[in-house]
């Protein structure tokens, strides 16, 4: 009887811890171990040619046109990740510190700053393109409004500004999720510490920056290494916001962009060419895996010498 109980038990594990491995295997481990073999041939079209060996990474790292590209949209990554430090982190820890501290409004703001982290990246890169048109958007518009139509310009439009609005609109859309965290780290600080905090000093500033932000160092860690994630392998909200060739004159072209369209073909490049696209896939991942990995463990490490 208990042996009959013990193989249901262990049959009822299996069916619900198999297909999850499963599908994780399938459209996770084998595309991911797929580019790296695809990155080590030669490739026509979708026949596989000749075992090549190194020769597509160093196209990718080191031959014209290649180089340039993976330069230019790499530069392009790295601003985003430091403006989304900014804009989206920062801003972040400071509506969570707003919201422990129950300022007007608080339960009410809890909803309405997480709202737009549940929309559909489509959906907020289709509205977020209206807001900047240049004739009827809302951006020129308000500026219109205020007196500061000088300022109005074709934000998607032109080099200078087109990396910039696309970040801001990522911002927006995912600024909710840091601030949650932080908030949730917060509310764990114990009373006793801030009861004797209040009894030192009144000043917010001190207390936010002396106090409550080195407490919420493991959410720190948990939001820096998920942004540092997201910048580098940043694509849906480029890619609707500003097209597949990180339009206008890729100056929005980042790493994501970048493989597809040199894997995949676009409008430039009609040619699809797994052979370097696999080639930057991997090298994209790689840089990810270690360098989150080594922001972790110095971040875990600074948490300990809080």
């Amino acid at each position: 009887m208990m042996s009959s109980k013990l193989t249901g038990r262990r049959l009822w594990i299996a069916a619900l811890v198999v297909p999850p491995i499963a599908f994780m295997c399938l459209f996770l481990v084998y595309p991911i171990l797929s580019a790296f073999a695809y990155a080590f041939y030669e490739w026509r079209g979708l026949v596989r040619g000749d075992f090549v060996w190194f020769d597509n990474f160093h196209r990718v790292l080191f031959e014209y046109p290649f180089s340039e590209r993976t330069i230019n949209a790499f530069k392009h990554n790295i601003f985003v990740f430091f403006a989304l430090m900014v804009l989206q982190n920062g801003v972040g820890f400071i509506l969570a510190y707003c919201l422990w501290r129950e300022l007007w409004g608080a339960r009410f703001h809890r909803i309405a700053v997480f709202l737009p982290v549940v929309l559909s990246t489509v959906i907020v890169g289709l509205l977020w393109k209206l807001f900047y048109h240049p004739l009827f958007g809302a951006v020129n518009a308000s500026l219109r409004a205020v007196g500061l139509g000088s300022l109005a310009q074709p934000w998607l439009g032109q080099d200078s500004t087109a990396l910039t609005a696309i970040v801001v609109a990522n911002a927006w859309h995912m600024v909710g999720f840091p601030t949650l965290v932080f908030l949730a780290g917060m509310q764990r600080i114990p009373s006793e510490i801030l009861d004797a905090v209040r009894m030192e000093t009144e000043n917010e500033w001190v207390k936010m920056s002396k106090i409550v932000w080195p407490l919420v160092a493991p959410s720190a860690t948990v939001v820096f290494t998920l942004l540092f994630v997201g910048a580098f392998n940043w694509f849906e909200l480029p890619f609707i916001m500003a097209g597949v060739d990180g339009n206008p004159h890729e100056a929005t072209d980042v790493l994501g962009l970048y493989f597809y369209r040199t894997a995949f073909g676009s409008m430039s490049a009609s040619a699809e060419n797994f052979g370097p696209g696999s080639a930057l896939a991997v090298l994209i991942f790689l840089f990810i895996a270690v360098v989150s990995s080594v922001i972790t463990v110095r971040l875990r490490r600074r948490e300990i010498q809080l």
